[in-house]
């Protein structure tokens, strides 16, 4: 099932992220530009989160940035270039959002500090990182104390299928693994939660039983339409027992 599709490609190795954005990826954002309902819920359960000042790394075409517009900047991130050329147009008018191409791995990245960010938006990019740990220590590093990081991440190992590979992940997530890379980059979860339980047994399905290749224009619609006004409602009172996605507050601790 869905997914939130904002995201950093596949690494080839732990200190680098591709300079290229496959045609699957590609096809993979351009049908996720449809899931409004979702993103807007990603927004409703992200933005107390968040702070004045965010950078919103693996940016994208900006649907989740769109839901920003009130900070006082947003500075978009993305590596590819088209990408970036997308989003760049897209807010042409805003000033308060800026973008720039940018690999979070790149030491250049540290440069950041000077734009005195206050959180980090990272939502289903860390899978795409062979190094995570490291890709967390550059987001403790360019934060002040007390900076936050809002994560979404893919959850339970069990569920990684032929989407997953096809998507660049390199892993599904656990409370605890997420957990414990975290402390190990001088981050503390604030809060930590599954989400999207539809979606858990939705991508079982892909995986498990149909073993897809990639996501159907058809189940984001039905999924967007019809499914996310209710769950949305009922998730944001009733914390699900499992999901297809983590979401996590990290802060930094010194």
């Amino acid at each position: 099932m869905i997914r939130g599709s904002e995201r950093l490609s596949i690494a080839p190795s732990p200190q680098s992220t591709v300079s290229t954005t496959s045609e699957y990826t590609v096809r993979d954002q351009q049908r996720m530009t449809k899931a409004r309902r979702y993103f807007a819920w990603q927004s409703e359960i992200s933005k107390a989160a968040l702070g004045r000042r965010v950078l919103e790394v693996g940016c994208g075409l900006g649907n989740f940035t769109q839901h920003l517009l009130d900070r006082e900047l947003i500075l978009g991130l993305d590596i590819d270039e088209q990408c970036i050329a997308l989003h760049r147009e897209r807010f042409a008018n805003i000033a308060n959002v800026r973008q720039m191409v940018l690999d979070a791995l790149d030491p250049a990245f540290l440069d950041l500090r000077e734009q005195r960010v206050d959180s980090i938006a990272c939502l289903n990019v860390l899978e795409h990182i062979a190094d995570d740990r490291l890709m967390l220590q550059r987001f403790a590093a360019i934060l002040p104390a007390g900076g936050r990081v809002v994560l979404m991440i893919p959850a339970f190992r069990s569920l990684y299928g032929p989407i997953d590979t096809n998507l660049g992940h390199y892993r599904r997530y656990t409370k605890r693994s997420l957990s414990e890379t975290a402390a190990s980059a001088g981050l503390r979860p604030l809060s930590m939660r599954f989400m999207n339980v539809a979606g858990f047994f939705g991508w079982w399905a892909n995986a498990r039983l149909f073993r897809r290749e990639e996501q159907s224009d058809s189940q984001i619609e039905v999924f967007d339409r019809w499914i996310v006004p209710i769950q949305s409602t009922i998730e944001r009172w009733i914390p699900p027992p499992v999901g297809q996605s983590i979401f996590a507050v990290l802060e930094k601790t010194a």
